[in-house]
């Protein structure tokens, strides 16, 4: 038995040893491949435009400010931007220059704010994105929700317009079905969150796709009709489609529910639009009523005149921003699906904003300024630097680049000094204080045109709610850019595209039944 049993070990012990020796052999294998793999990232950007020239960190910080300044914008400057803005507002309102205007200012033939005793059952759709959603919203003391959100599939987003209402209205009847509201009908707060041209509060031709859309067959037609039409192909919905708004409208909305101040809605997300309340007589193009709405015996609620949605994306794409865009700009926008459109956008929003710092890193890495000139496949992958880095790279404390060195891992930088993550982040600051300042110019407009006493600001979008310090960075250069004694707060929007929409179909119906 002891014999059997030491040959029994001797052999558990050579298998024990081959086990080890397949392990050895395993652990070389995935290092070696490992380290090649990581080496095909790392590439020298400088390899063929010869050696960098031998610099110290104070000298590589010195250089690399002196890069971003072009993107730091002046207090002159962003004078100088508003008075651009304001004479091409001007141009949007007025009825001879509108058709050559780049902001094309259209009227959204809403008159009325919220009087916060708005009651009752409201559906509410809303399409601005890649997913857009459905909801059920109840009205009363209290805002309840209930809500499903639906993928927009990329061939959708790029096919037939038949296709994409067909889409929207299948989803639709899904919500209703689901909820066991088919014997019910509702009004529906439609958001359309494109530039549309308004001929009244239910129809709005689409002006032209943005935001990766391109559905053939759209551009110049009513998408309320569209919608109407997919609905009636399929027979079993019954909706009442009161209104078609943008965000913006919808995002002003909700905060007038709530603050009778409210006059400008405000969106930096994907994109980036404003809408205010602007007075009929400043409105050439309006051809609607000219009486006054009556707000319910609510005097501090009245308003004397329309929501105007201005499409200030568009601003500059006349050339007249030309002194404040950059080369990063230009590749930009060259290499857009719309090039030459939405230029003011393309400066702000958080569909670009990650582009913009990842083409100066190249930049820097290019002339050995970052990484010690070394560059990854990662990096150089256009999109690859997501806006959301930088609101996660600024929201490392000073001196903690814990943020900074997870994201330079992601992009394959495993070896960046703390001089390489306050460069990287300096970036960052760069591209979002321009972002800030150029979104706090144009409220600034907006506010100085209204001219009132006291003004709130509705503001939604992932770029607001999300980068650490934006709403601050907005709020000191407003101060400095409006008229004295204008007063004025940034409100955080709670669902304006869903519960906005909702509130301008409870309006509307209000006012149709009075």
């Amino acid at each position: 038995m002891e014999i059997v049993a030491a040959a029994d070990s001797d052999e558990r012990g050579l298998s024990l040893l081959k086990v080890v020796s397949v392990l050895q052999k395993v652990v070389v294998f995935i290092h070696t491949f490992t380290a090649d793999k990581f080496k095909g990232h790392l590439t020298k950007a400088t390899e063929h435009s010869g050696e960098m020239p031998d610099m110290c960190e104070e000298d590589i910080v010195v250089k690399v400010k002196e890069i971003c300044q072009e993107l730091i914008l002046s207090q002159e400057v962003l004078e100088e931007v508003c008075d651009c803005l304001q004479e091409e507002i001007n141009k949007g309102l007025a009825k001879d220059s509108n058709p050559e205007a780049t902001i094309k200012c259209f009227p959204t033939y809403v008159r009325e704010l919220p009087n916060g005793k708005e009651h009752g059952r409201f559906l509410a759709l809303d399409l601005g994105g890649t997913n857009f959603r459905v909801l059920l919203i109840q009205l009363g003391d209290k805002c309840t929700m209930d809500s499903r959100i639906y993928a927009v599939p990329q061939p959708i987003m790029v096919g037939p317009g038949d296709g994409l209402f067909g889409h929207i209205a299948d989803c639709l009847a899904s919500f209703i079905k689901e909820r066991n509201l088919g014997d019910e009908l509702l009004p529906l707060g439609f958001t359309f969150s494109f530039p549309c041209k308004q001929e009244g509060l239910t129809k709005a031709r689409l002006a032209h796709w943005t935001k990766g859309f391109k559905c053939e067959g759209v551009e110049g037609r009513d998408v309320v009709e569209l919608l109407k039409k997919a609905l009636a192909k399929r027979g079993d919905v019954k909706i009442k489609i009161c209104a078609v708004l943008n965000d913006t409208t919808g995002t002003l909305m909700s905060c007038a529910w709530k603050n009778s101040n409210c006059r400008i809605g405000l969106i930096v997300g994907t994109g980036t639009n404003a809408c205010y309340m602007e007075k009929l007589e400043k409105v050439e193009l309006w051809d609607g009523a000219t009486d006054e709405p009556n707000q319910d015996d609510e005097p501090h609620r009245n308003v004397t005149g329309v929501v105007i949605n201005t499409e200030w994306g568009a601003f500059g794409d006349n050339g007249c921003l030309d002194f404040v865009r950059t080369e990063y700009d230009d590749n930009i926008d060259r290499e857009s699906i719309n090039p030459g459109k939405q230029l003011f956008e393309k400066m702000i929003s958080g569909m670009y904003m990650g582009e913009i710092a990842r083409q100066v890193l190249v930049r820097l890495v290019s002339e050995g300024l970052l990484f010690g000139g070394y560059t990854s496949d990662f990096l150089l992958e256009k999109g690859s630097f997501f806006t959301k880095y930088i609101s996660e790279i600024e929201s490392d404390k000073a001196g903690d680049f814990n943020n900074c060195r997870a994201i330079l891992e992601e992009l394959g930088f495993n070896d960046a000094t703390d001089t390489d993550c306050a460069n990287v982040r300096h970036v960052c600051e760069c591209t979002s204080r321009r972002a800030a300042f150029l979104a706090a110019a144009g409220v600034s407009v907006l506010l100085n045109r209204i001219n009132e006493e006291s003004v709130s600001v509705a503001v939604d979008g992932s770029v607001y709610r999300f980068h650490p310090h934006f709403h601050n960075l907005m709020v000191k250069q407003i101060s400095q850019l409006i008229k004295p004694g204008i007063k004025f707060d940034l409100m955080l929007s709670e669902d304006g595209s869903g519960r906005g929409a909702a509130l301008v179909a409870a309006v509307a119906s209000r006012s149709s039944m009075r």
